[in-house]
């Protein structure tokens, strides 16, 4: 199968869209099937799963991606966390989807177990992202990348370790999302100085509620309290209208310092991310 995502990626003249959707806490894959071929149909060039966002168990993230490359043809990228397996685990994935032909993967240290869970769940740990960036590398079976977190104010730790995973075999990152003026100085500097593409995060806000717990409980992920205000009193359709808004700012801000966008889905409301994507499109910021 051609991959479209990797060869836009890297066309000068092109800025692929790539979209998280998480998989559900259920077996049954039809809503989200049914999701992920609605961002697709919208320009999605690549779908992506996260592996147990904030620790807590969904539908396995490379199970699901299988299931996007072998149902719906597209191209698909799970995360992989450090937190819940070992070296033979870690293999033993990357060989499993390697057999299902999926050929990127996002290697991610991991959120850690929320604290309620900490007596009866124990995270692995037993080697870092850029050890796992290598581990994949040596199979030679996918385009690795890592996350790259703008929003921490010690951005040149953060360079630091992006050059690691490069030297380990990454070929570049998906930022965390770009909501603040540091967030967008970082990406500058990342992409002014780092050797791999960039893919900038893009994270809607739905909702004041939405906003504040993200400052609150999401690690790596700040909003400008400027944001926060706007949604002061909105309903969930006056929400969606400023998280568009707020959204397409966003990507024409970041436009000439990415190499594609990562959309984040927010509650899996995948018609909001096809009108965004619809936006990015009329605009010319992604092809």
């Amino acid at each position: 199968m051609e991959n479209g995502f990797w060869e836009a990626l890297n066309d000068p003249a092109k800025k692929p869209i790539a979209v998280e959707l998480d998989a559900p806490d259920s077996p049954d894959l039809t809503g989200y099937l049914a999701g992920a071929k609605e961002l697709v149909d919208a320009g999605a060039a690549l779908i992506t799963v996260a592996d147990c966002p904030n620790g807590k168990p969904g539908l396995d993230s490379s199970m699901a991606a299988a299931r996007l490359h072998r149902d719906l043809g597209v191209q698909a990228m799970p995360h992989l966390t450090c937190r819940d397996r070992n070296r033979n685990a870690a293999r033993a994935l990357l060989l499993g989807l390697g057999s299902e032909g999926v050929e990127q993967v996002l290697l991610v240290t991991g959120d850690p177990i929320p604290a309620e869970q900490r007596e009866t769940i124990h995270a692995v740990y037993d080697f870092t992202s850029r050890t796992f960036i290598r581990y994949a590398a040596e199979t030679g079976l996918f385009h690795i990348f890592g996350a790259l977190n703008v929003n921490v104010r010690n951005f040149d730790h953060q360079l630091e370790l992006a050059r690691q995973k490069l030297e380990n075999g990454a070929v570049g990152f998906f930022t965390q999302p770009v909501l603040t003026a540091r967030a967008l100085e970082n990406l500058k500097k990342a992409y002014e100085t780092l050797d791999g593409r960039i893919m900038g995060g893009i994270i809607p806000v739905v909702s004041q509620r939405n906003a504040l717990f993200m400052n609150e409980h999401i690690a790596g992920v700040d909003v400008d309290p400027e944001i926060v205000a706007l949604y002061e009193g909105a309903d969930r359709a006056r929400g969606e209208e400023i998280a568009e808004r707020v959204s397409m700012a966003v990507a024409r801000e970041i436009a000439p310092y990415i190499d594609g966008f990562y959309l984040m889905t927010p509650f899996g409301r995948t018609g909001l991310m096809a009108r965004i994507m619809g936006g990015l499109k009329t605009e010319g910021l992604a092809q």
